[in-house]
């Protein structure tokens, strides 16, 4: 390390500089890590960002217009429609993360294994693999959560399970480029057992791609969880939860357009700022 590299004006003027070229250099990856932390920010302390209560009306209020009173409008029971738009956040995001999380766990460990093992076992995984791709996500989502039973929970576990094929394809496909490489094989050479191998050279090499495939199943995760809330099978009313937002102003379209408007936007744009990042981490620009 030189003198200037260990001087710490140089060292802050230099993280600077890296920062201001990143801000410029890409704006909209900027703009969508700041979509993201300010959701995360609501699903955390909403109580900070609004000071209506998400079920508490004002009937006085009812049906009232976006203003500077009320960002989002209300609803026709005088509902402050920002405040349950931000309140719904948690509701939304737990069941996306949940959905997430059980489709990469359960869809890593199948592609893992088929990826490792290869033959009859390989195909028949695959097999199976293949029959949920050809099923529609979210009418394999609407399926399970009909078996399960209606609750966030319930729907994040069906949408879980629709993203399960996805995450194996990608890591079965990573498995086995990694699986041949010659330090593999050294490894093997070396006297290291198939657990051992797995674990410390081919898991580790595999995951970036399947890390990438997260951050982009989290937009169709958060669209997923909002249809079916918007179709019945999430939360029950009065909660606040993005899918039912939108549902509750379909009867009004015509008359107060900002009832569902205004929340669909909100998840248009937390969806596209996902995929940005889930393009960003993939190394698409």
């Amino acid at each position: 390390m030189t003198v200037l590299d260990s001087n710490p004006r140089v060292v802050a003027t230099g993280r600077a500089h890296r920062l201001r070229h990143a801000l410029t250099d890409k704006p909209g990856l900027t703009l969508a890590w700041l979509v993201i932390a300010t959701v995360v920010a609501w699903a955390l302390v909403p109580s900070w960002f609004t000071k209506y209560s998400p079920l508490e009306g004002d009937s006085d209020a009812s049906f009232s217009a976006p203003s500077l009173e009320h960002l989002f409008g209300t609803d026709r029971l005088g509902r402050d429609l920002l405040a349950r738009t931000i309140y719904g956040t948690s509701t939304t995001l737990t069941a996306t993360l949940l959905a997430v999380a059980l489709g990469f766990v359960i869809g890593s460990a199948i592609g893992l294994l088929s990826g490792f093992l290869g033959g009859r076992a390989d195909a028949v995984i695959m097999r199976f693999v293949d029959v949920l791709l050809a099923i529609p996500g979210l009418l394999l989502a609407m399926a399970v959560v009909t078996a399960l039973g209606y609750g966030t929970v319930n729907i994040a576990i069906a949408v879980g399970i629709s993203a399960v094929a996805a995450f194996a394809r990608v890591m079965r496909s990573e498995v086995l480029k990694v699986a041949g490489t010659d330090y593999v094989e050294a490894a093997y050479g070396s006297g290291a057992g198939f657990g051992r191998v797995v674990v410390r050279h081919v898991l580790p090499n595999s995951l970036a791609a399947v890390l990438s495939l997260a951050a982009l199943e989290c937009g169709s995760a958060i669209l997923a969880v909002a249809a079916l809330g918007f179709l019945g099978y999430g939360a029950p009313p009065p909660e606040p939860e993005w899918g039912l937002a939108v549902a509750e102003g379909r009867d009004f379209l015509a008359t107060y357009p900002w009832i569902s408007l205004l929340p669909g936007v909100v998840i248009a744009v937390v969806v596209l700022s996902t995929n940005r990042i889930g393009r960003a981490l993939g190394g698409t620009r």
